[in-house]
């Protein structure tokens, strides 16, 4: 049976160290693809390769011989030992690899659920896999189905929409206090990772300037050219806070390099617009008392934290919901197997029976002279409406669900039944 079929073979950040993964990461598809084509009885495959998984979708027969040959592959010049790539490996059949698929898809699977990289990664893995000339009918529907799945998962649940990463959470907030971020000035105080990630978020809300003030001036106008943005050296602080709405900190400094005397006569020149900072360095660099000034909201590292503990539990709940989509996506897909299977038995019954009728039709007809066009057509309609009714009841004995051997069985003796292999009625290929 088709279910039976399709496995997913692999390793990922639940069942395999990050050592270990790294050895097994593929820059190009091309000839990995290749590789796992030629394994006997692989007969469609696609190759998923990202920092967290490396996983072989495949259709084909499942054996013992061609599992090892997948492995093989996967852990060519991997230095990792037969009996540990056992060990590392998962595999999912029939349902639980149609499943594994589809959260995957949704993010479900992922470190941090919800977020949207790994998508794309796998439309990637489709589009290499397709130029490769891997895939045949049943993994196109297969991944294509993932696609919508994860699609309809992010229209019906919420479990994208909740900042769980520093920078994310820093725009949300900023977000929170501006609402529209159109034409916003951010001023960089330093150039840590988290302030530039944050700052390339702020760029893609639509902030209008990025200007950047850092202890070595060559290093902020190096930044500020990736923003397109200005620099100043990190004196000239003070006077920036009257021009910036959002400011990033992140200097590593051993010292406070912003306090309240410094923020408040800088909000009486500004006419106290909304003053919006981040701290993101540890040791902090801003006085955590600016919070206490009209207008002015000052956030640290740990205030950023909580924001994404909040949010992390949020998307745990909306998990929950997209679990739900996941199964019944799930089934709908093997009910589609299911119908696939069947559908070259309905086709090769319906085209003996019509042989049949219009043989014996033309035989008849042959015989009987002066009919009028119009009761030709009424014999026709007869014999078509004849066979029909006949064919009604086996066509839906054959469609009704049953277990997997109960299917095997039915279709077998439909087709003995009908005599259909003894025509040379075989079942189409698996390619497409």
């Amino acid at each position: 049976m088709l279910a039976e079929r399709i496995m997913v073979l692999g390793v990922n950040h639940k069942t395999t160290p990050v050592e270990i993964r790294e050895r097994l990461a593929f820059s190009d598809p091309r000839e990995p693809l290749k590789k796992l084509f030629s394994i006997p009885e692989v007969e469609e495959c696609c190759l998923l390769s990202t920092c967290n998984r490396v996983e072989v979708f495949s259709v084909g027969n499942p054996t013992d011989s061609v599992k090892a040959g997948i492995r093989n592959m996967l852990f060519a010049n991997s230095g990792v030992t037969d009996k540990e790539t056992e060990r590392y490996t998962f595999i999912f059949q029939e349902v639980e690899a149609v499943n594994h698929l589809f959260r995957v898809a949704a993010s479900l699977d992922s470190m941090i659920v919800g977020e949207v990289q790994i998508l794309g990664q796998l439309k990637q893995a489709f589009r290499d896999a397709t130029e490769q000339n891997c895939t045949g009918v049943i993994l196109n529907r297969f991944v294509q189905k993932s696609f919508s799945v994860a699609k309809r998962i992010r229209t019906e649940t919420k479990i994208g929409s909740n900042a769980v990463s520093i920078s994310y959470a820093a725009v949300e907030l900023a977000k929170k206090i501006f609402g529209n971020l159109k034409n916003k000035k951010v001023l960089l105080v330093g150039a840590g990772e988290m302030a530039e990630l944050a700052a390339e978020h702020l760029i893609t809300q639509g902030v209008g300037e990025v200007i950047v003030a850092n202890r070595t001036f060559e290093r902020a106008v190096n930044l500020a050219r990736r923003f397109n943005g200005s620099a100043v050296a990190l004196s000239e602080l003070i006077s920036q806070l009257e021009i910036a709405d959002i400011i990033i900190s992140s200097t590593g400094a051993s010292d406070l390099v912003l306090r309240k005397q410094d923020v408040k006569p800088v909000m009486r020149q500004r006419k106290h617009r909304p003053l919006f900072l981040i701290d993101i360095a540890v040791p902090r660099d801003l006085d955590p008392e600016i919070n206490d000034l009209d207008n002015v909201y000052l956030f640290d590292i740990d205030d950023l934290q909580n924001v994404i503990e909040v949010n992390k539990s949020e998307r745990q709940k909306e998990a929950g919901k997209a679990e739900r989509i996941v199964k019944e996506e799930t089934l709908k897909f093997m009910q589609w197997l299911e119908n696939f299977e069947v559908t070259p038995t309905i086709v090769a019954i319906r085209e003996k029976a019509d042989a049949i009728r219009t043989a014996e039709l033309a035989k008849t007809l042959s015989q009987l002279k002066d009919l009028s066009p119009g009761e030709i057509k009424s014999i026709e309609i007869l014999t078509t409406s004849l066979v029909n009714k006949l064919l009604h009841d086996p066509l839906k004995f054959l469609k009704l669900n049953g277990a997997a051997d109960e299917r095997e069985v039915k279709l077998d003796l439909t087709r003995k039944l009908f005599g259909l292999d003894s025509e040379a009625h075989g079942k189409p290929g698996r390619r497409g």
